[in-house]
């Protein structure tokens, strides 16, 4: 089997108009560590270079869409914990607001489950397509973390406070019919045939003006997007420190 070093963490597809963006680690559910985060902005930036490009569609390989940050990571990485955290967070803020400000709209495909930090990839896309097999947990108070990838400095804008608070305090998981209910998705299509719907959602956008979406995502983005993020790092840093979240490692990993 390939390690992460042999093998590209981020694969990006060009097919004409439609650049796609590949998450590549199924063999632990594409979950973030820095190198991947790193690839990532760089497909992004190179999909958005190139002039022909008109749509980005973001999807993943395996079972899940993204299981957020990487237990492993941060265990390996015990001795210099917040040094890890802050790159580690920075990187993933980094992606979204790349996301954001990208000048191609973004349609993701969440065919698997998201948790943790992965959900800031969602929440920074255009158009969300779920499938029935789509789910979103936190998982934050479980293991001990503090909230990253967005769910405390953009959720709460797209499902309401209440609701935002609600499922991370309990950690409850978003089904793909909630997301939907919640605008937390804007498109389902069962599994078995989800391809020809993303093919549709492309075919729709190619057919709008670029200058013209490039101007409306731009006036939606979050003014105070950064400052919102680096809240969220600054927190994470402070908690992955403590024992609670040593323990939750420990625990989660199953070496408690």
């Amino acid at each position: 089997r390939m390690t992460d070093g042999e093998r590209k963490l981020v694969m990006t597809r060009i097919d004409g108009p439609v650049a796609t963006v590949i998450l590549n680690r199924p063999d632990r559910h594409n979950s973030l560590v820095p190198e991947m985060l790193a690839e990532f902005g760089d497909a992004v930036a190179n999909c958005e270079s190139q002039p022909d490009v008109g749509v980005l569609v973001l999807r993943a390989e395996g079972r899940s869409f993204s299981t957020g940050g990487d237990l492993r990571g941060f265990r390996e990485h015990a001795d210099e914990i917040k040094q890890y955290a802050h790159e580690l967070v920075g990187l993933l803020n980094d992606a979204i607001i790349r996301l954001y400000d990208c000048r191609l709209p973004v349609i993701s495909v969440i065919n698997g489950q998201v948790t943790g930090g992965a959900l800031g990839f969602v929440l920074a896309s255009d158009i969300v397509l779920v499938t029935e097999r789509a789910s979103f947990t936190p998982y934050y108070v479980e293991a001990g973390f503090s909230p990253d990838g967005g769910w405390t400095a953009i959720l709460p804008e797209v499902i309401g406070q209440a609701r935002a608070r609600t499922v991370q305090l309990l950690n409850q998981t978003i089904t793909a019919a909630q997301a939907l209910d919640w605008g937390l998705a804007t498109a389902y299509a069962e599994s078995a045939s989800h391809e020809a719907a993303v093919d549709e959602l492309c075919e729709q956008i190619l057919g709008k003006k670029a200058g013209s979406m490039a101007r409306t995502r731009r006036l939606m983005r979050p003014g105070d997007l950064e400052s919102r993020l680096e809240l969220e790092r600054t927190q994470f840093i402070e908690q992955i420190a403590t024992d609670e979240a040593r323990t939750g490692i420990r625990e989660w990993l199953g070496d408690a």
